[in-house]
């Protein structure tokens, strides 16, 4: 007997079905959010702000204060007077850092300005301490141009042994970053720019490894040409990627070289304008469908909005495609939409779902190395053996499909990173301090353990507040 096909009645109320799940999902997952969203008010209402400033020197009596201050101090003044370098070696200039911001790209939020920036730069501080042991200071700054920008960092320069730009608009953050690099002494990185292109490259090597793709073979589309994938798609052209596979695609469509804007771009936007005549839209002209045709690999880092990305951009793929969805805080598809579309990898940019690629498992471990290897400057070959050495201590691990890279807590793979961060200074001939990889391991390890012990010193000595009760509490990766 012939089998009966299904009613098109039916298969519509399977579809509609369908379509309601991935409506309720949506709904689900903007509610948790907004919920986590709601409990951060909240307990940064309690707390006052997420670190603060501890002695770490004895203080028995105030007689300790004529060593630590006045009279004794002027010595130690006098000394670095004679040789500047001794600022690293008789104060904690060695180990801190500015992260300095002048608000106008934060996260997904857009231009908030330096105030509404200090949150993020303190959870920054927070993620610098607690990961790498490095000192980091909040500095939000009102200016109103680049070269403001660039003078109030050269000024404050002396303070501080390395410079982290956070959360600055594109284009300007391109030539922020190269400016100040030759302006100063002590490494900048930008982490919007390096961190996240880090962190982008160390997933997809593993994704390619479990996907068996290789990195010169793959069609790549790379969704939102700012401040993170002009530099991912600069260090993947480094590795390999052929670049007539590899599409950029922004708010006007595929970057290429016939495109009506391209002159423009050229004044404006120079990096975005160089990556337009190398790739030319991978031989591609159109939208992000255009684009995703056929294609193996699409990184986003774009619009924070669920459906930046929609389920048929997917299903136009080359079969079991990767996919990373990296826009905070709320991803350009949510993943269990991207994985019923077909996907075999999907990331985000967050820690409550598997697969997190975002700069915090890159800048602390950065910072450790340069740190302790006294860099003059973080170069992208420092960035590609951060990004390799991650890749590795994942896939030491085990990868599968919902373990691309370490998580947070996996914290013995950091060190990893900062002792190969300090190999590459040494070999690149910009590190003051010459080590071994032993001894910059040895360091590293010794420096991020002390952090988290302090943490959890400070809770069991009631020193730090307990948390106080209320919902939801973060979830675990799922």
């Amino acid at each position: 007997m012939a089998e009966s096909a299904a009613s098109p009645l039916a298969a519509g109320r399977s579809g509609r079905r369908a379509v309601r799940s991935k409506r309720e999902v949506a709904e689900k997952e903007e509610e948790e959010t907004a919920a986590l969203g709601r409990r951060s008010v909240e307990l940064s209402r309690f707390y006052q702000g997420k670190i603060e400033t501890v002695p770490k020197v004895p203080v028995r009596s105030l007689a300790d204060f004529s060593l630590w201050y006045t009279p004794g101090v002027a010595a130690v003044s006098r000394t670095i007077e004679a040789d500047r370098d001794q600022s690293f070696e008789l104060t904690g200039r060695w180990n801190t850092i500015a992260i300095v911001t002048d608000g106008s790209r934060v996260l997904g939020l857009g231009d908030i300005g330096p105030e509404a920036a200090l949150p993020v730069m303190e959870g920054k501080a927070l993620l610098f301490k607690y990961l790498g042991g490095v000192d980091a200071v909040p500095v939000p700054i009102r200016v109103k141009s680049p070269d403001q920008f660039m003078a109030t960092v050269e000024a404050i320069a002396p303070a501080f042994g390395g410079i982290n730009l956070e959360d600055i608009a594109s284009p300007k953050c391109f030539g922020i970053l190269e400016e100040l690099t030759q302006r100063l002494a002590v490494p900048v990185w930008h982490d919007d720019q390096l961190g996240t292109a880090a962190a982008t490259v160390a997933g997809l090597l593993n994704a390619l490894e479990l996907t068996h793709r290789s990195i010169r073979e793959v069609r790549t589309v790379l969704l939102g040409a700012g401040a993170a994938n002009l530099v991912t798609a600069r260090l993947l052209l480094t590795l390999g990627h052929d670049p007539r596979r590899l599409t950029l695609v922004d708010q006007r469509g595929i970057l290429q070289a016939e495109r009506s804007d391209v002159d423009e771009l050229m004044l404006r936007n120079p990096w975005k304008y160089r990556l337009a005549l190398q790739t030319n839209g991978g031989g591609r002209a159109g939208d992000l469908a255009d684009a995703v045709r056929e294609a193996d690999v699409l990184l986003a880092a774009s619009t924070p909005k669920p459906d930046t990305i929609r389920p048929e951009h997917i299903r136009a793929m080359a079969p079991g495609p990767i996919v990373f969805a990296l826009a905070n805080p709320v991803p350009e598809i949510w993943p269990d939409v991207a994985r019923d579309s077909g996907a075999a990898i999907v990331a985000t940019g967050r820690s409550d779902f598997p697969n997190q690629v975002n700069n915090s498992l890159v800048f602390p471990a950065v910072f450790r190395g340069v740190l302790d290897a006294r860099a003059r400057a973080i170069p992208d070959e420092i960035v590609l053996a951060a990004a390799r050495e991650l890749a590795r201590g994942a896939a030491k691990k085990g990868l599968t499909p919902h373990h691309l890279l370490p998580t947070m807590e996996e914290s013995d793979v950091f060190p990893e990173v900062a002792a190969a961060v300090g190999d590459a200074a040494v070999r690149l001939g910009i590190a003051r301090r010459t080590l071994t990889h032993e001894e910059f391991l040895a360091r590293a390890t010794e420096r991020m353990g002390r952090s988290a012990r302090l943490v959890r010193a400070l809770h069991r000595a009631h020193l730090t507040p307990p948390m106080p009760r209320g919902s939801p509490r973060p979830r675990s990766p799922r």
